[in-house]
């Protein structure tokens, strides 16, 4: 049963396939399609009969079914289990999962055990060919798994020339979902989860669970007014949620921001945050590191506040606007209540 193609873990909550890994499958297809195999995914759970028709859109071309009630909701041992025994018979070229709490659990240890090696966090997937600057050896298509590295100084891409399967994990918004075909059906493989999963995997047993909703959507804001450190303080913050209450937008950060208290968590974007891609994207005191840019670089249009004109946001900013934002932003709330009435 060797396919060799490029399989996407689903993961699943409520009987509804994540965001992320519909992300995943819209790049899973570009890349399958590149490579000339199947687009293939994994449904590790229980209450999986809707899950074909939400993902056959996406260019699914089969769908391995493992259901057991036990298998829901997630625990690491049977789950990472069912890959690693699954991986083995049908030797994957590709496996792509969210770089969620989720996937970063399960990733690694399935990377592990395989040793395959994997990539956490990458920014962008493409295939490529790769040569060996000690050996000379090329090595043909393979997935080159980009990330910034080093603190964000440089931007590395990552290869994997002989262990399989190449396995990355992406955070959710980083990649386009987008459906390829309302009507694309795939084949659905039902396998025995008694073949893959041991009772002694199932010690584990989860008696209760609370998962909290966070209030704070910046993900899917259409219009993000984000500060950086050069905000300067939490009152100045106050400043940004007033000009984001007047264009009825969200309040985003950077992680400078956060760290020195500026504003929470749930805001921060980029690399080790949010990514987000708005209509309109305000950065207020922002400088432009790397894994800030990795996270909202896909914004329509980019207005830069600053008072550095150096500052390297400014280089892929549509509109730049050098000044001190505590002087900027209370002259843009003027101008937008004047003209929006």
């Amino acid at each position: 049963m060797d396919q060799n193609n490029l399989i996407v873990y689903l993961e699943i909550e409520d009987g509804r396939v994540a965001d992320v890994s519909l992300e995943l499958l819209t790049k899973g297809r570009v890349l399958a399609d590149k490579l000339g195999v199947k687009l293939e995914a994994v449904a590790v759970g229980d209450n999986l009969d809707t899950i074909a028709e939400q993902i056959f859109p996406y260019g699914v071309d089969r769908l391995y079914r493992v259901a057991d009630k036990r298998l829901s909701p997630y625990t690491s041992n049977p789950h990472a289990a069912v890959l690693i025994n699954l991986f083995k018979e049908i030797k994957p070229q590709i496996c792509l999962m969210g770089a969620t709490c989720i996937g970063r659990d399960l990733g690694p240890r399935v990377s592990s055990c395989l040793h395959s090696g994997l990539t956490a966090d990458c920014t962008a997937l493409e295939i490529g060919d790769h040569t060996d600057p000690r050996t000379k050896t090329e090595y043909k298509d393979l997935l080159l798994q980009i990330r910034p590295a080093f603190g964000g100084n440089i931007v590395a891409t990552i290869v994997n020339p002989e262990c399989r399967p190449q396995m990355a994990t992406v955070r959710e918004g980083v990649m386009k979902k987008e459906i390829l075909d309302p009507a694309y059906k795939g084949e659905v493989i039902d396998l025995d989860a008694k073949k893959y999963v041991s009772d002694e995997d199932f010690v584990v047993e989860i008696l209760d669970r609370h998962i909290e909703k966070s209030k704070i959507n910046i993900k899917n804001s259409p219009i993000i007014v984000a500060g950086g450190y050069g905000v300067g303080s939490k009152e100045n913050f106050k400043l940004l949620h007033d000009l984001a209450d007047t264009l009825g937008a969200e309040v985003g950060a950077s992680r400078a921001a956060v760290d020195a208290g500026f504003t929470e968590h749930a805001r921060q974007i980029g690399q080790t945050g949010v990514t987000v891609r708005p209509k309109l994207y305000i950065a207020c005191g922002i400088s432009g590191q790397i894994q800030h840019i990795a996270g909202m670089q896909e914004s329509s249009i980019i207005i830069s506040i600053n008072n550095d004109p150096n500052a390297p946001i400014n280089t892929i900013a549509d509109y730049v606007i050098t000044g001190n934002l505590e002087e900027v932003v209370p002259k843009l709330i003027k101008y937008y209540k004047k003209n929006s009435k």
